[in-house]
């Protein structure tokens, strides 16, 4: 940073200043996390510089052989990491990485049948305002209204009546274990393609400490970045049969050339989750999340499902509505003590997405800082707190119980 503040001082400020809003903010969106510095150091690298439209000894620019080293590594642990029979760790996001499942195996007007997005679902699996709504005829499930988790009745009764090109299995705020063996029985009896898309969970499933939908589904999605704690961008995984069509649908389908300083990084992040401390660390993110659970329930407030099996909870704040609670309000009044969460839709939420009645919160980030289940439990008290007693007094100790905590555990240690 230290020359980027001569050539540039006001971008060095605001890096600098992100920089310490992270060191100095609890964070509990689940869909972030802190890299270790190494990451940062591949995605910063000379390979920024390179081109490399194709694929690993079938390139289209020269001067390519260290950038096939790069990328055969990534492919390799990515297959040996998750036990897939082949991967493409080019697709620039994990929306991109839905996006190739389509171009690859749908013809536009096709059916999909994916997770309601007002339910726990993603805007990729089928939103009318994101592609896959638009180009395609799409159908939503969603969960039994009276345990909150997956109605796999309803999915099957939909699958029979619509018979999906593409069945899609996942979530971006469901916290419970998803059944991808019923998927695949769902799947097969409908005619379908089975699509999981694990980008939440895929830290979790490679640490072990979540079922693996790759013996069960013909694609896997995910992102590097999430609870797998690495680079920024995606990855497909798939059945050996559909490794030509994926391959060209990103490129030349969807992706000009792979930014390979980010695939050099997700080399690394493969062979990080592949260690022992890993693992371990996978684990402790779901003690984590579950002893914030269990306090927050003890202090009376509802989650959705009544708890959480991998790294996120949804927080039901519909009983606070009378004293003008929101997903917003709490968002809000969180951040004002150092604190990051994102207000999220929760099932038959009353208010508009922009307000919503439900707060995500993830216990990934914080794991990586080193927290273990006395701090996740002392953050959901923080948090109870604010929600349910707020006051200037209350606010102060929250704030200062946040400064102790962010300065226990910095993020990068000197």
């Amino acid at each position: 940073m230290h020359t980027l503040g001569y050539i540039d001082p006001e971008l060095a400020s605001a890096i600098d200043g992100e920089l310490r809003r992270q060191d100095n903010t609890i964070e509990l969106i689940a869909s972030e996390n802190i890299v270790p510095p190494v990451i940062l150091e591949v995605q910063g690298s000379i390979l920024t510089n390179k081109y490399a439209e194709g694929y690993p000894g079938h390139r289209y620019h020269g001067g390519c052989e260290y950038m096939d080293a790069v990328e055969s590594l990534a492919i390799e642990r990515a297959k040996r990491l998750f036990g897939a029979e082949h991967a493409n760790v080019q697709p620039h996001s994990g929306v991109n990485a839905n996006l190739a499942v389509f171009v690859a195996m749908l013809k536009p007007g096709d059916v999909i049948l994916g997770m309601d997005l007002k339910q726990g679902g993603h805007l990729s699996h089928g939103s009318a305002v994101n592609v896959s709504g638009k180009y395609y005829q799409t159908f939503a499930y969603g969960l039994d209204p009276r345990t909150e988790r997956i109605d796999y009745d309803q999915v099957r009764d939909l699958a029979m009546r619509h018979r999906p090109r593409l069945l899609i299995a996942g979530a971006s705020a469901y916290p419970r274990v998803i059944d991808f063996a019923r998927f695949r029985e769902i799947a097969d009896e409908a005619g379908s393609l089975l699509l999981v898309d694990m980008a939440h969970i895929a830290g979790l499933v490679a640490g072990g400490a979540h079922p693996s939908p790759v013996p069960y589904a013909d694609f896997v999605t995910s992102t590097t970045t999430k609870t797998l704690r690495g680079a920024r961008g995606g990855f497909i995984l798939c059945r050996a049969e559909y490794a030509k069509a994926i391959d060209s649908a990103i490129f030349p389908g969807i992706q000009g050339g792979p930014i390979m300083q980010n695939v050099a990084a997700k080399a690394l992040t493969f062979k990080l989750a592949a260690t022992a401390e890993f693992r371990a660390y996978a684990a402790q993110i779901v003690r984590n999340a579950q002893a914030m659970a269990a306090r927050f329930q003890e202090r009376g407030l509802r989650l959705v499902t009544g708890g959480t099996d991998n790294h996120l909870m949804l927080l039901d704040l519909r009983d606070l509505a009378d004293r003008g609670v929101t997903g917003h309000s709490a968002e809000q009044a969180l951040a004002e003590v150092g604190i990051a969460v994102n207000k999220n839709l929760i099932p038959g939420d009353p208010q508009k997405p922009t307000v919503t009645s439900g707060v995500r919160i993830g216990a990934a980030a914080i794991t990586s800082r080193g927290f273990k289940e006395d701090e996740a439990a002392a953050v959901a008290d923080i948090i109870a707190d604010i929600l349910l007693t707020p006051s200037d007094a209350t606010s102060e100790r929250a704030r200062r119980v946040v400064r102790d905590l962010c300065k226990k555990h910095a993020i990068y240690q000197s």
